[in-house]
């Protein structure tokens, strides 16, 4: 099984949240200030969903009883505001509950050194949609690269990686090691980020498989747009099959409806008889731990599981 790297984000660990100011001092730590929210704007671009779900409303009810016990992190801006780093939704649900402020770690850092942060944090969630991790993979890996370019001073990252001298393939190993994925996969993400909205939507719902959307971004925008059209009209997504088929006319300079329309109205195996589950319905009893492309193979090991369990119920029961 492939490891991890540990990576240090420099957030609040868990000894310093009962730190007073002077024990914080003393240790070197930051100050935690309590921050109006009507101070504190939305990271630019951010590419992580806040959701108002249940999960929020238990952190909104948590939050209530208990108020923050992590505090969000910040960094200064140039007008006198601030923009928040990490804690996007302990911000919302600080909101929510009806407060004026937010305990926060007003940090000073770069924008890059921001994003970097903002990223390796939001990445520590248990549930992550393809779109999340799409586009704050793209983000990190521009602001490494930015970094990669600067004098040797200005070039460490916040979580103590050197990225001096390195190439884009080299840089995209790094992040590929620090998130668990391949450099291919990191690569294949980012991809989806050439996806139009619409389609990458239905890539989060889990009605286009990850490999599929990975060869439709190849696809010119007005001809996603003409596909889109197919989709609903048919009510089928492509398979890897077809998506590869897509995008070879398209290369070719060959796609149009009629193609769209005559590629996708072929026959698969896997769409005689359909079956729409809602994946946020059907995440609620997954486990964390299941990664969001292992969704279909954990529902299938399950389905057999409680079929072995029927038939020998169905055995006890003939038995008697």
């Amino acid at each position: 099984m492939k490891s991890v790297q540990k990576i240090d984000l420099g957030l609040t660990g868990y000894d310093e949240l009962f730190m007073n100011d002077a024990e914080r001092k003393e240790n070197k730590l930051p100050r935690i200030y309590d921050i109006p929210l009507s101070e504190i704007d939305d990271f630019p671009d951010h590419p992580f969903k806040v959701k108002l779900d249940e999960d929020m409303d238990q952190l909104v009810q948590s939050i209530k009883e208990r108020g923050i016990i992590t505090p969000v992190t910040l960094r200064p801006k140039e007008d006198g505001r601030y923009e928040i780093v990490s804690g996007h939704r302990r911000k919302k649900a600080c909101e929510l509950a009806g407060f004026d402020t937010v305990k926060a770690e007003v940090r000073e850092m770069t924008r890059d050194e921001a994003i970097i942060l903002m990223v390796e944090s939001n990445l520590q969630r248990s549930v992550i949609l393809p779109s999340e991790k799409a586009f704050s993979y793209k983000m990190r890996l521009e602001a490494m690269k930015r970094q990669a370019g600067r004098p040797s001073q200005n070039n460490s990252s916040p979580v103590g990686i050197d990225l001096r001298g390195k190439q884009s393939l080299d840089l995209m190993s790094v992040l590929g090691e620090e998130v668990g994925d391949s450099r291919n996969q990191i690569h294949r993400y980012i991809r989806l980020t050439e996806l139009i909205p619409e389609l990458l939507d239905l890539v989060d719902e889990g009605r286009i498989a990850f490999r599929p959307a990975v060869e439709l971004s190849y696809l010119q925008k007005e001809e996603q747009s003409a596909l889109l059209e197919q989709i609903a009209y048919a009510d089928a997504t492509p398979s890897l099959a077809q998506a590869i088929k897509l995008k070879r006319f398209s290369q070719d300079g060959k796609l149009n409806n009629e193609v769209i329309e005559s590629i996708m109205s072929e026959e698969k195996p896997n769409q005689r008889e359909k079956i729409n589950i809602k994946y946020a319905e059907a995440r609620r009893f997954i486990p964390a731990s299941v990664p969001y492309e292992k969704t279909g193979e954990y529902i299938m090991k399950a389905l057999e599981y409680y079929h072995r369990y029927q038939e020998r119920q169905k055995s006890r029961n003939d038995a008697r």
